[in-house]
């Protein structure tokens, strides 16, 4: 993949939706060179649903942003901001934006991927299910555009979030997403896994063989129920890494680069 010269700008700070007590933000990366009809990639950051920012990914927005693609780095209602679903309303808002300014940001709308670490995997993953609530869309503007998304890597995700019982509640992350009078048919509509079906899009999924955080197992799960249905997959493990292995420079260019072949392929 050829690194085209010069440097990626950055728009920082862009408003990209609006609710009624709050305004979302984002970077927009754009590509050296200018072009038409670009491929485009949202990156959802993590931090358990609970803190974090988007300048977490902004590494990955460079990286591929030198590879021709339009990057964007999105802000989201944390848990101690708003419960669930306002995190999945937010990922698609920003969506929507993309797609809505496809043509000043020189974006084929029909070409719009997504990615995400830990819990912005598992807002990544939610993105791309078809036939949720629509209540999940939420409205942050942009409404005439579609949410939907060409193909999702997801690096060490959350697919099913559960009621843990025994979990301290002030530590507890899926209890501080769901709010505590959630239901068991709420926890399972946050599910991804319960979304795989026959027409969920291409699907990367990374995740580290020691992960403490999120289990491996949520990521195998998947993968299987992914090829139960027939869908283009691939699963990368890397031995002996643990959560956010990623964060060390060198692995963080081994998955920029899997990121780049994977989204090349499918956008």
């Amino acid at each position: 993949m050829k690194i085209q010269e010069g440097r990626v700008s950055i728009q920082e700070g862009v408003v990209i939706g609006k609710g009624d007590n709050h305004s979302l933000e984002a970077d927009i990366f754009l590509p050296p060179i200018k072009a038409k009809n670009r491929p485009a990639v949202l990156f959802v950051h993590g931090g358990g649903w609970m803190e974090g920012d988007r300048s977490q990914l902004r590494g990955y927005a460079i990286l591929l942003g030198r590879l021709g693609f339009v990057c964007m780095c999105n802000s989201y209602r944390l848990s101690n901001e708003a419960i669930w679903p306002a995190q999945i309303q937010d990922v698609n808002c920003a969506i929507r934006y993309l797609r809505a300014h496809a043509e000043e940001l020189g974006i084929d709308p029909s070409r719009i991927g997504i990615s995400g670490n830990s819990a912005g995997a598992h807002l990544s993953l939610m993105a791309a299910a078809k036939q949720y609530d629509k209540t999940f869309e939420g409205e942050g503007g942009n409404q005439n555009a579609s949410s939907e998304v060409k193909a999702v890597c997801a690096i060490y995700p959350p697919t099913t979030i559960r009621q843990l019982k025994m979990a301290n509640p002030l530590e507890n992350a899926f209890l501080l997403l769901m709010g505590e009078d959630a239901i068991k048919e709420e926890y399972d509509k946050a599910s991804p896994m319960n979304y795989v079906s026959k027409d969920f899009p291409p699907c990367l999924l990374i995740h580290g063989s020691k992960d403490r955080v999120v289990r491996l197992k949520d990521s195998t799960s998947f993968y299987e129920k992914l090829k139960e249905y027939n869908r283009p997959a691939s699963l990368h493990i890397f031995s002996e890494e643990e959560h956010a292995f990623d964060g060390k420079s060198d692995y963080g260019r081994a998955v920029a680069d899997l990121q780049a072949l994977f989204f090349r392929k499918y956008l």
